[in-house]
């Protein structure tokens, strides 16, 4: 059975400040225990722990993708977003539990606005989530090309630099939800 925690609503409250409307909430997470990123948190739609006999393998997919999972009497893909992204893949990260965190995507470009229409939802596989962070929409800068893994590029919305001395990649979960293949189970 899966640990589910919906994201709380006061984590999606806006601050107090003038300049609220120039910030957004994301979900900061690691990739590998070395590599932290942040996800935009109105793109996410749950985070819970699967263990991994719950995820149904399904062959011919590319290798990021774990397989399925019963979600909610839903089938949901499960990737492993770290893979995707041409790091480790999370079933060769050293783990002490067979249970994988998973953030599940959903597509703000297809939202549902009526009973006939099912929004895209994805759930990927991290590491381990970390916290909320409010960053400032114009504090987010263009990846440098020149620097990046040619396999993350694609999925970047940019980087956010919080301090001086730490440079977070920022994920665009519309990019994520498009590499999928368009097969119908």
């Amino acid at each position: 059975m899966s640990n589910s925690s919906s994201v709380p609503n006061s984590l999606l409250s806006l601050p107090n400040s003038a300049s609220s409307s120039e910030r957004e909430p994301f979900l900061r997470f690691h990739l590998e225990p070395d590599t932290t990123a942040l996800l935009p948190l109105p793109q996410l739609a749950e985070v819970f722990n699967i263990h991994i006999s719950q995820i149904v393998p399904i062959a011919h997919m590319p290798s990021w993708i774990r397989g399925v999972y019963n979600w909610r009497g839903e089938i949901l893909w499960i990737a492993d977003l770290g893979h995707l992204v041409g790091l480790t893949p999370s079933y060769q990260q050293r783990r002490s539990t067979l249970m994988y965190t998973t953030v599940v995507l959903h597509s703000l470009s297809n939202p549902a606005t009526s009973t006939t229409v099912k929004p895209q939802l994805l759930g990927v596989i991290v590491n381990r989530l970390e916290d909320i962070e409010w960053c400032d929409l114009e504090q987010i800068y263009s990846p440098p090309s020149s620097t990046v893994h040619q396999d993350l590029l694609p999925f970047l919305r940019g980087y956010w630099g919080k301090s001086d001395d730490e440079m977070l990649a920022v994920f665009d979960g519309e990019a994520i939800m498009a590499a999928m293949p368009k097969h119908n189970v």
